[in-house]
């Protein structure tokens, strides 16, 4: 609905990343004024990648600076807030643990205060995932299922809808909460990922690597799928029983990672074996979600099958080689 964000005020932190990058350029295209917080300049900045970087007002601050934060968003007058800044990378997460605590916990933190001593943030929409919910019992996750996750990546995110929650009940913030699975799309430049890595190995003529051993069974949903997902939860939080909720994203088919891994190969038309490292540790067995809740009550849906989806991705990184070389 290109009315409803025209000329509103939004800001996505994280915006200089893969999925932040995807949902800037969508809230562009709808007219939203894009507002974000970058902690540094990056040489390979996703904004300036996808050609939107000058459309988008950026502010240079840690959100772990609260002042800085606080004065930033009461002087914008910000009307939305997507918060996906986090520290995501789970091998870095595992080896350096503290930088990822720091970040997405007292980095959410100072968003959700700056945001509540604004009072003028009429939606706030956090950033979470399917790594939360731990190991369960039973497959797939719902939304009511504890969150047991306890790694490093995952215990960090946990917290970050604790807090998400306490600012909802305690403070009365709008606030509601984006549970996705494996993400994948063009613009991923942490190709330790299997989708980027495995599709820059290839176009480059390198051997690709699994980290793991393989048999890790995850769900993973194309990027514009995910930005649809915020977009259509974000517009619909005037209701009572969306507020304050959480909303596991993805398209209830899991695939083992060397099955990804084969799909992949036989789209870039080429074939062969990956140099299986198994040196994944932290990592959960088998997961994915249940998307009947969003269904239900947002009547949404993924549009883009995993073929389509690399497809498009293959694409991408084809048209983008030169960035990784």
């Amino acid at each position: 609905m290109k009315i409803f964000w025209e000329n509103k005020s939004v800001l996505v932190t994280g915006a200089d990343g893969f999925i932040g990058s995807w949902l800037t350029k969508a809230l562009l295209q709808k007219r939203a004024n894009v507002i974000t917080i970058v902690r540094n300049k990056k040489l390979k900045s996703c904004l300036e990648i996808q050609g939107i970087k000058d459309k988008v007002e950026i502010v240079y601050c840690d959100i772990k600076n609260m002042d800085v934060l606080k004065e930033k968003i009461k002087e914008l007058n910000i009307d939305s807030c997507f918060h996906l800044a986090a520290d995501s990378i789970v091998v870095d997460a595992n080896k350096n643990p503290v930088p990822t605590f720091e970040s997405n916990i007292i980095g959410t933190l100072n968003v959700l205060e700056t945001c509540r001593l604004s009072g003028k943030v009429k939606r706030i929409i956090v950033a979470s995932g399917d790594k939360v919910y731990g190991t369960q019992k039973q497959l797939p996750y719902t939304e009511d299922m504890p969150l047991l996750g306890v790694f490093p990546s995952d215990a960090s995110k946990v917290c970050t809808e604790i807090l998400a929650n306490s600012y909802f009940k305690s403070f009365g913030l709008n606030i509601c909460i984006v549970r996705s699975s494996n993400v994948y799309g063009g613009c991923d430049l942490n190709l330790s990922r299997i989708v980027p890595g495995t599709i820059i190995s290839i176009l480059k003529h390198e051997p690709p690597i699994i980290r793991s051993d393989g048999t890790l069974e995850r769900d993973y949903i194309y990027v514009e799928d995910l930005v649809h997902a915020y977009i259509t939860l974000a517009e619909n939080m005037h209701r009572k029983e969306i507020l304050g909720e959480a909303f596991n994203f993805g398209t209830q088919n899991p695939i083992r990672v060397i099955d990804l891994f084969n799909k992949i190969t036989k789209l870039c038309g080429t074939s062969g074996k990956p140099k299986i490292l198994g040196v994944a540790f932290n990592e959960i067995n088998r997961q994915f979600l249940s998307i009947k809740k969003a269904k239900r009550l947002l009547n949404w849906e993924p549009k883009f099958s995993l073929e389509d989806g690399l497809k498009l991705t293959i694409k991408w990184y084809k048209e983008n080689l030169e960035l990784f070389i």
